[in-house]
């Protein structure tokens, strides 16, 4: 699996502290930021964006002080499932057990490197139960929703 990661300034410190360790789930590239220096969170979500809805059967993971901007900024391009989760695994499974999330955000400065690598674990291990979900998320992709009938 590709996994491609992309922090900004106040997610930098933890994204250092993950990537050895990413590369137990697939090869990892690294798409900055590079320091502590300040940056803005949209231009590394866009560059994630575009390399996992370009690359098949990749996934991404995005860090900024609290992962929602990441988040927010992640979910505004078509294909992208772009989950928040800021616990030791619980959200990050479901995120791929049922909403087969791309992508995982998290809170630089709201996680322990021990909490985000439980929630990376989760992410990078957990696959789509498919089912009774699949219909949701196809719902998600092409905006098909029964009230707009």
């Amino acid at each position: 699996m590709e996994i491609f990661i992309g922090c900004d300034h106040a997610g930098f410190a933890l994204k250092e502290a993950l990537l050895n360790a990413l590369a137990s789930f697939g090869t990892v590239h690294d798409l900055g930021t590079k320091s502590e220096e300040r940056v803005d969170y949209p231009d590394f979500s866009k560059r994630v964006c575009e390399r996992v809805l370009g690359t098949p059967d990749s996934m991404g993971l995005l860090i900024c002080g609290t992962g929602i901007g990441m988040s927010i900024a992640a979910n505004r391009f078509r294909g992208v499932r772009a989950a928040l989760c800021n616990d030791a695994g619980f959200s990050s499974h479901f995120a791929r057990a049922h909403n087969n999330a791309n992508i995982l955000c998290l809170g630089g400065r709201l996680v322990t490197p021990e909490v985000a690598m439980e929630s990376v674990r989760a992410f990078f291990t957990t696959p789509f139960e498919q089912g009774r979900h699949t219909g949701r998320v196809t719902k998600i992709e092409t905006c098909a929703y029964e009230d707009d009938a």
